[in-house]
Parts: C-alpha cells; sequence; structure tokens
C-alpha cells in the first residue's frame, strides 16, 4: 500500500488562508461534485488550475465540520471520532431497510416463508465464515471447507479449524444477539475465534497485556499502532456503553442509524487491537452481532467478507484515511457501505434465483404426486439426492443444511429410503445412507398414470 500523505492540520490552514477559505467555500464542499468525499491524499491529486489546493481543503474541512456529528468515542490521544452522512450514505441505508422491510414483511405474514428461506440460502453463513477466515490468510479451497463444515469433519490444518471457528462464531452471533455487549461477550467472540489455533502468543478470550503489536504496511511501515495495553479495559468499556445506549435523535441524544453503528463497532474493534490475533474476524462477527441484535435479519445470509477479500488493500486504506484525517469514521463508514451496497445487491439477485428454483420444485412434486407427501425441507433434499447418485448423506450433514435436529434429519434420510430413492448402510452403532443409482426410475413409479 503507497504511502498516504496526512493532511495539514484545520488551524493551521486558516491561520495562513484566512480569508481565501470563506470565499473557496461556496464552492468546495463536504462532497465533490460527483458525490465523494475524498480524503486529502486523494483530492490534492485532482488538477485545478489556479486554485490553491490546501485553502480549498480547508473549505472542504470547514463544510464537513459544520454537518458532522462528534461521538462519544475518543482516540488513543483523547481526540473524539466523528461523522458526517453523506447522501451515499442516506441511500444505501434507505436500501438495506427496504430489502429488511420487503423479506421481513413476508416473513411475518407466512411464518412458512420465513422457514423455506433457510433453506433457500442455506449455504451462506458457510460463505461467510470461509470469506472471513481466506480475508486473513486461510488457504482453504472453498469446496474443501463446505465440504469439512457440512460433515463435520475435524479440521486438519489451521486454516480449516479457522474457518471451523468462524462458522461457530457466526452461529454464536445469533444466539447472542439479545445480548447487551460487555467487555465479557467480546471475550467470548474472540476466544470462539481463535480457539485451538496453533499460533504462538494467541491467548483465545484474552485481551492482550504487551504494546508490541502494530499493524504493518509496505515494506516495515507501521500504519497503525493501537492503544496501549493499560488503556484496553476503561477504552472497551467506554465502546461497549456507546454500543448499547440509545441513540434515537430523542432527548437531545444523536440519531445514528443501527447500520451505521454496526460499522462503527466494526472499526472501533480494529482500531483499538485488543487481541493479540483475531481481530478483524471479531470485528467483523461484532458487526454481524449487532446487525442482528438490531433487527436485521436478512444479515444472517450476506457475506460482507467475500467482497472484502477482493480488495483488501481497499479496506486498509479506508482504516488508515480515518485516522489520518483527525478521526473522521466518514472514510470507513462509506467503504463497508459501498460493500454493503453491493453485497445486498447479490443476495437479493440469488434469493430471486433461489426462489425461482423453488417454484419450480413445488412443479417437479406436483407432477410426481409428491406435493402432499413431502414439505419443502424435504423436496429441496429429495432434488440434492437426485442430482448426486451414488454420493453418501449423514443426518449430521442435514443438521446443518436445514437448521434441525439430528432426529428430524434421521426421519428425512428415512422417508427417502422408503421410497427407494436413498438405501441404508450400516456403519458401526449409527447408518450411512446412499444415493440410488435407479433413484429417478422409482419416483417415477410413484407419479400417476396418464
Amino acid at each position: 500500500m503507497a504511502k498516504i500523505q496526512k493532511p495539514t492540520e484545520f488551524g493551521v490552514l486558516l491561520k495562513h488562508y484566512g480569508l481565501e477559505i470563506f470565499e473557496l467555500a461556496h464552492t468546495y464542499k463536504a462532497v465533490d461534485d460527483k458525490g465523494r468525499y475524498l480524503h486529502w491524499d486523494e483530492f490534492r491529486r485532482y488538477p485545478a488550475p489556479g486554485v490553491n489546493k490546501e485553502a480549498a481543503w480547508a473549505a472542504i474541512k470547514m463544510s464537513r465540520a459544520c454537518g458532522s456529528k462528534t461521538l462519544e468515542l475518543r482516540s488513543e490521544c483523547n481526540s473524539p471520532f466523528f461523522l458526517y452522512i453523506t447522501d451515499f450514505c442516506d441511500a444505501v441505508i434507505h436500501g438495506v431497510e427496504s430489502v429488511t422491510s420487503r423479506l421481513g414483511g413476508a416473513a411475518a405474514s407466512s411464518p412458512q416463508y420465513r422457514d423455506n428461506t433457510k433453506y433457500l440460502v442455506d449455504s451462506l453463513m458457510m460463505e461467510e465464515a470461509i470469506s472471513s477466515a481466506q480475508l486473513e490468510g486461510a488457504a482453504t479451497t472453498r469446496k474443501v471447507a463446505k465440504d469439512m463444515l457440512a460433515k463435520e469433519r475435524t479440521p486438519q490444518s489451521d486454516d480449516e479449524r479457522m474457518i471451523l471457528n468462524n462458522y461457530h462464531l457466526m452461529k454464536h452471533a445469533k444466539y447472542n444477539k439479545d445480548e447487551s455487549l460487555s467487555v465479557a461477550l467480546i471475550c467470548e467472540f474472540h476466544g470462539i475465534a481463535t480457539a485451538s489455533i496453533d499460533e504462538e502468543n494467541v491467548h483465545p478470550g484474552h485481551i492482550r497485556a504487551d504494546d508490541d503489536i502494530f499493524v504493518g504496511g509496505a515494506g516495515d511501515e507501521v500504519v497503525h499502532q493501537p492503544p496501549k495495553a493499560l488503556l484496553l479495559p476503561a477504552r472497551l468499556e467506554a465502546l461497549c456503553q456507546f454500543v448499547n445506549d440509545r441513540h434515537d435523535g430523542q432527548g437531545g441524544r444523536h440519531f445514528i442509524h443501527p447500520l451505521v453503528k454496526a460499522i462503527i463497532l466494526h472499526f472501533m474493534v480494529g482500531y483499538e487491537h485488543p487481541f493479540r490475533d483475531g481481530n478483524g474476524r471479531t470485528a467483523r462477527c461484532l458487526f454481524y452481532w449487532f446487525m442482528l441484535k438490531s433487527g436485521y435479519w436478512p444479515f444472517e445470509y450476506i457475506s460482507i467478507s467475500t467482497l472484502l477479500k477482493e480488495a483488501p488493500m481497499q479496506y486498509g486504506r479506508s482504516y488508515i484515511h480515518t485516522e489520518t484525517d483527525a478521526f473522521d469514521l466518514t472514510y470507513f463508514v462509506i467503504y463497508q457501505l459501498r460493500v454493503i451496497e453491493r453485497a445486498t445487491h447479490e443476495f437479493m439477485q440469488y434469493f430471486e434465483d433461489k426462489k425461482r428454483d423453488a417454484v419450480e420444485l413445488t412443479n417437479w412434486l406436483d407432477t410426481l404426486n409428491l406435493k402432499d407427501g413431502l414439505n419443502y425441507r424435504q423436496g429441496h433434499f429429495l432434488k440434492k439426492v437426485l442430482h448426486h447418485p451414488g454420493r453418501i448423506f449423514t443426518p449430521k450433514e442435514l443438521t446443518h443444511d436445514y437448521d434441525i435436529s439430528e432426529n428430524t434429519a434421521r426421519k428425512d434420510l428415512e422417508k427417502l429410503v422408503s421410497m427407494k430413492v436413498l438405501f441404508q448402510v450400516q456403519e458401526g452403532k449409527g447408518f450411512l445412507y446412499v444415493a440410488r443409482d435407479d433413484a429417478q426410475a422409482n419416483l417415477e413409479k410413484l407419479a400417476p398414470a396418464g
């Protein structure tokens, strides 16, 4: 990552350019004419013949200061973080609200719709677990990782262990969505993220006690030195207080949309860097935890890490822009909103495709005269079996794919055995279920004549 030029402080610019800044303020606003919220390192590269760029930058900073919210959160040097919400931010927030309302409304009107949704997007929690680990350097392929998660195979490497930990972490975030944030819960999430990782000094679930941690850039450059370990307990308590406080715009309180607040929580865990390893995974988990806590249930299935890992340098740059420009969180918020906008759009495309598949599945079951004999989950699994003759299925695999008990999974498998779609093979005290080569022909015999 190329070294980012830090802007001159506003007070210094005001002293040097005074009246010129106010004259330029008519032209230079918080965002440019393309709606971009530029950092000085970007702004200074744009040609502006005859314009004093530092004075223009000061005009931009003045405009931003007038529309910003100063947050309760503070940097290590005790400067407050602040936030400016642009029109782009509002547009993405509106989009997320629309998606949640659309899916949530359907779920509220039909519990069965919500249940079916789980089957339509059964693998997306796995996607987030895998992508989050790959963002941290895990090299396992998606195919191998999904097979491990589905079959509950023991991880064979630290990379696989990281992915399994992330999967458990996402589930734990969902199960704890009604809890208030505490330092203990943050440590609990971290402990799951780093459990059994064979690396020196990881210390799962324990806040670091040393100050030999830094975030590196190109070469030997240090781009971020986290707050001192001695300060972390109080700083994390302050972060928990911020997260647990209401920011509803009432009684003189700031209004901060839950999506933006979740992004701020993500940033702050990265900024504080409270653990020796696993900070990124813990930060992304806390983002999801807060979104689910705030009622945005589609984020159980929307993977941001899939997109973050496509451009990790931009992810890092958004942190640096905030830290080098007087702790302006807007840079990180905008970058994350871009990722969320794209992730939400891709999720909805995926969802619509799966809805069409669901209609086709229902029609297909109808032609086989099985619509009343099989529920949606069983029909979905039946189609999977038919596409993989000779494949072995286990009850545990179904518990992961369909979020059902092992007893229910076993009953589903035995139902397909009775339909001559699977045959049962004993293994030890249990059974394996193998897709029959003649399954399709046996099903067609069940269809009504004519």
